[in-house]
């Protein structure tokens, strides 16, 4: 397994240099300054790796090359979108860059309600928490129809919640929804998010998997041709929220995006943490299930709550069976190296982290701290060495 690291380049305050110190030797980034639906440039790709080499790594992922929300919504003539991200792979693939982290998440990336819950010995995580997001969607946004989505003590709860709470704390729930679009360019008030729903209506999750569909029909036969691989992550949290349709929450899901478009080229970033948020997902057996169609995989733990909250843990605590997880990804890169296969190593990395320590004084990209990685990254390794004596 390849150690990774996730690095935002200029938006990051944590140094190559510092990544350096923790062992990995892949770097997983992106060109998060050009807008979403834009060409990634030749030069500019040069730039980055150069970038990323000249500290002695090599950029190993692309996280994210990502999708236009008019794709999503199937909305107009997406001849000129399709057509610019096509150009992108080609420009990747020509640098030598081949394996693309995606996700098809309607309007928000990852989502939580708080960015600094406690954990035990001073730490904070992510915490997602139900209370606070039907808090939101009911009181704050007012979503028709949002309390059918959450039980009957949730909504109860977060009336209370709510009127508990004075603007700052309702402006912090809106801000720390708004945090998981690193690299984004739109950030949206009540109002604005309002609005950018509306641009949704009507679209539940069969109209959303056709427009999945079409994407993998469009983009799939470069990939096929470029020799690149395409690596879908999961829905985070796998649920719907805002009303908006989640189609890639589950391995059922999964069974569906590699068989619409049947090819070794489409395949799964496997996410432990997303997948493990939701109690009817058995991690190591859905990455079993999916194992040959596996190109990079985000290892990070969940302990989640009977009312649908979860938070982060840290690597190898809490709900995931991590070591039967890992075993499963070593046991794939075991039968591709018996293939013959060059590229039987998989890129993984220790996906989100507690802020711990000197990285609580620190200004970091929310579930990106240094340390925390460092711990997780530090755990993984002894139990991928242990595993593979």
């Amino acid at each position: 397994m390849i150690e990774s690291w996730r690095w935002y380049g200029e938006f990051d305050t944590i140094s190559l240099q510092e990544v350096a110190q923790t062992g990995a030797r892949g770097i997983v980034t992106a060109l998060h300054e050009i807008p979403y639906g834009e060409i990634w440039p030749q030069a500019a790709i040069e730039t980055r790796k150069a970038q990323v080499e000249a500290a002695g790594f090599d950029w190993v992922v692309v996280e994210s090359l990502p999708i236009h929300e008019r794709i999503k919504r199937g909305e107009g003539d997406l001849t000129q979108l399709f057509a610019n991200y096509r150009q992108s792979m080609v420009n990747l693939a020509a640098a030598g860059v081949h394996t693309i982290c995606y996700n098809f998440m309607p309007l928000l990336d990852w989502t939580r309600t708080d960015l600094n819950a406690p954990v035990a010995g001073g730490a904070t995580c992510l915490r997602f928490e139900a209370v606070k997001m039907a808090a939101f969607e009911i009181h704050m946004l007012k979503r028709a129809g949002a309390e059918a989505d959450y039980s009957q003590d949730v909504c109860r709860r977060a009336a209370v919640w709510y009127q508990q709470a004075d603007d700052s704390r309702r402006e912090a729930l809106l801000a720390s929804i708004m945090a998981g679009m690193p690299g984004a360019f739109d950030r949206y008030d009540v109002a604005g998010l309002r609005e950018a729903l509306q641009a949704y209506a009507g679209i539940d999750r069969t109209v959303l998997r056709a427009n999945y569909n079409r994407f993998l029909q469009e983009v799939g036969p470069t990939a096929d041709d470029l020799g690149m691989r395409l690596c879908v992550h999961q829905d985070d949290p796998p649920r719907d929220i805002l009303g908006l349709p989640r189609i890639v929450s589950s391995g059922e899901d999964l069974d569906w995006v590699l068989n619409a478009y049947d090819s070794p080229s489409n395949g799964v970033t496997l996410c432990a943490g997303s997948l493990g948020a939701n109690p009817i997902n058995d991690v190591p057996a859905i990455a079993a299930r999916v194992a040959e169609r596996i190109h990079f995989v985000h290892l990070r733990n969940v302990r989640k709550d009977p009312d649908g909250a979860f938070e982060e843990a840290t690597h190898l605590d809490d709900d995931t069976d991590m070591v039967a997880l890992i075993r499963v990804i070593l046991a794939e890169e075991a039968r591709r190296r018996a293939e013959g296969r060059l590229d039987h190593n998989i890129p993984f990395r220790p996906d989100h982290g507690h802020h711990m320590l000197s990285d609580l004084g620190r200004d970091l990209i929310p579930g990106y701290p240094l340390i925390g990685r460092l711990r997780g990254l530090a755990e993984l390794r002894g139990v991928i060495r242990a595993l593979s004596s």
